[in-house]
């Protein structure tokens, strides 16, 4: 066979299985993310995923329900790399990571049904580069004893 036939195969083959290791990387990290909710939360459909590089920061909305506890996960292919903030339509600060040493979750009940939005960043000089995920899960409050 030809030697350029066999470079352009090798490299094509190498194409088509780069993306599966991607894939793979962000199932290894999505499944560490589920790890952080469990049983009493039931995770939400919804995911936040975003590829993030220097200063971007990423914007996901949310609408939390009166009553309701939430568990908020932030997971980077290393640990502590991301930086979350919790705001609502006012960009007022309900919730930042920062201010509790980056935790990688926060539990809460909101008092009111209300629209936020979460924003991720990378953590400068922990990380130039990286996917973040942004998990939620819930569970009903049980109402107090009378």
């Amino acid at each position: 066979m030809n030697k350029g036939i066999i470079l352009t195969i090798v490299i094509s083959v190498l194409c088509l299985l780069k993306p599966l290791k991607i894939n793979s990387q962000e199932d290894e990290l999505l499944s560490g993310c589920l790890s952080s909710i469990r049983s009493p939360f039931i995770v939400t459909e919804r995911s936040f995923k975003a590829f993030l590089t220097g200063n971007e920061v990423a914007e996901f909305r949310a609408t939390f329900f009166s009553g309701t506890v939430y568990r908020l996960v932030s997971c980077g292919f290393e640990s502590e790399i991301v930086e979350f903030t919790v705001l609502d339509n006012n960009r007022n600060v309900l919730f930042s990571s920062r201010e509790y040493e980056n935790t990688g979750l926060w539990d809460f009940r909101m008092e009111g049904s209300i629209e936020c939005i979460i924003e991720a960043k990378l953590i400068q000089g922990k990380a130039s580069s990286g996917m973040v995920f942004m998990l939620m899960g819930f569970r009903s409050s049980i109402p107090d004893a009378v």
